[in-house]
């Protein structure tokens, strides 16, 4: 009965809802620039409940398949936007025969009689890799939405489900689901110019008070099932690291369907290279060894030269200065290979530091990044600058690809990854590992200008991650 009653009135409220969008546009455009954030251009896309298809054509999919259990809705959308397919379904019985790579649910929840046999549905419709986007009201806004409807600010809706943010979470784990991060937008949806800004991009991002925002939104994947077996390429940046390069293959332990160390030449003077080229020759009989000088300079640029010349399905950082042991390096493996995580990230502030493994004021400002890209991530992270990241290349290549976004600003790489890995929605897991004092060598680390470089970039990724 509630079924029809809800078709009834989309069917009824089908032509009003452009005017309706237009008057509050604000909050619609808010809406838009979150999905577009967190979704590529040229995504394959469902969208379910697509209404008049204003959202999902804002994507910019390659291929956009909107569903919507209204009829008028669909002639709406099919009329607005030919070139992409709208089809009059209902949400809780889905059989659609294909995959997506991002499934939208936008104020759809609020709206489902069984909420957890609809997020069971998107599943079908999801491949290993998908995301399931959600949108809801924040619970807490009910007496103000309610409030706007009778004063005709809001068109009236029909009576909703108000659930918390662990209400939804929990649906989502019960249909297989597992969230990836959460947050919400906008705590003033009216727009006045200077004000709204201030409120909604800088106040609303503060801690406890962007729980208040009315717009909530979860980011989710199919839970993961156990994998196969892959291919690896270490990549070693090294740079005066004579003394740690033939450890760095007696100490590495030989794992996956295939393994190459690839060491890059940062521009020594200790006779690096011509140790590299040694071991290579020397253990030329057991193990895969390649080599190349980066053209630029700095970790970064290291790495992006060894993540283009790998082979491998996945690719891994080792520091030349073995503070991370390479004994440590098939759990990594093992984390990633069974969709644990999607992308792995060494944590050194777990287990207690070695004495002289690292200053105090490093400590310290490890300490506050990790919090920082917390906040900034949507995603726990302990440690951001630990040296050791794995990640599967076709990631990688997508993060090279979205590297303008952010801009090729970060000379020592590991930002660079965390912030591509988060804005493609991938699950940030975090390896703990023991942290050893140096043996040969010293840091390449200089505190102050490094520190005030990374402070630099954190700032620069909050204006482009929090303030959209």
């Amino acid at each position: 009965m509630r079924k029809q009653e809800l078709i009834e009135y989309f069917n009824t409220h089908a032509r009003s809802r452009d005017r309706w969008k237009r008057r509050n546009w604000y909050y619609h455009k808010t809406l838009t620039q979150l999905f577009r954030f967190l979704i590529p251009d040229g995504s394959t896309v469902l969208e379910v409940g697509s209404g008049i298809g204003d959202l999902l054509a804002s994507l910019k999919p390659s291929r956009g398949l909107g569903i919507d259990i209204s009829k008028a809705m669909f002639d709406e959308a099919h009329k607005k936007y030919p070139r992409l397919e709208w089809r009059v379904e209902d949400a809780e019985n889905l059989a659609l025969g294909e995959r997506f790579d991002y499934v939208v649910a936008s104020d759809l929840v609020g709206f489902l009689d069984d909420i957890e046999r609809a997020f069971y549905g998107f599943g079908v419709a999801s491949h290993e890799r998908t995301r399931l986007v959600v949108t809801y009201y924040n619970y807490l806004w009910e007496p103000i939405l309610r409030l706007a409807e009778f004063l005709h600010l809001k068109a009236r809706q029909p009576l909703q489900n108000w659930m918390s943010q662990k209400d939804i979470e929990n649906m989502l784990t019960l249909a297989g689901f597992e969230v990836i991060k959460s947050g919400n937008k906008m705590i003033f949806p009216i727009y006045i110019p200077i004000i709204s800004a201030f409120l909604n991009v800088i106040v609303a991002n503060l801690p406890l008070v962007s729980r208040l925002g009315v717009i909530q939104y979860i980011v989710a994947r199919p839970r993961p099932e156990m994998r196969r077996d892959y291919s690896v390429s270490i990549i070693v940046p090294a740079r005066n690291e004579r003394g740690n390069i033939e450890n760095a293959i007696l100490r590495t332990p030989i794992f996956g369907t295939y393994q190459e160390i690839i060491f890059i030449e940062g521009h020594s003077h200790d006779g690096t290279p011509e140790e590299i080229r040694r071991v290579a020759d020397k253990y030329a009989g057991t193990r895969n060894i390649r080599y190349a000088t980066q053209p630029g300079k700095g970790k970064g640029d290291a790495v992006r030269l060894g993540f283009d010349m790998a082979k491998g399905d996945i690719l891994m950082i080792l520091d030349a200065d073995l503070t991370m042991p390479p004994e440590d390096l098939p759990k990594f493996y093992r984390a990633i290979a069974s969709g644990r995580g999607e992308f792995i990230n060494g944590s050194r502030l777990v287990y207690q530091l070695e004495d002289e493994s690292m200053r105090f004021l490093n400590t310290l400002g490890n300490k506050f990044f990790s919090i920082m890209f917390s906040w900034l991530l949507g995603q726990r992270l302990k440690d951001t600058l630990c040296g050791t990241k794995v990640l599967f290349k076709s990631d990688y290549e997508k993060i090279a690809d979205g590297r303008k976004y952010f801009g090729d600003f970060d000379p020592f790489g590991d930002f660079d990854l965390l912030f591509g890995a988060a804005k493609l929605n991938l699950k940030i897991v975090e390896m703990p590992i023991r942290y050893q004092a140096r043996t040969y060598g010293t840091t390449q680390i200089q505190r102050w200008r490094h520190g005030w470089l990374l402070l630099k970039m954190t700032f620069f990724a909050m204006r482009k991650i929090k303030f959209i």
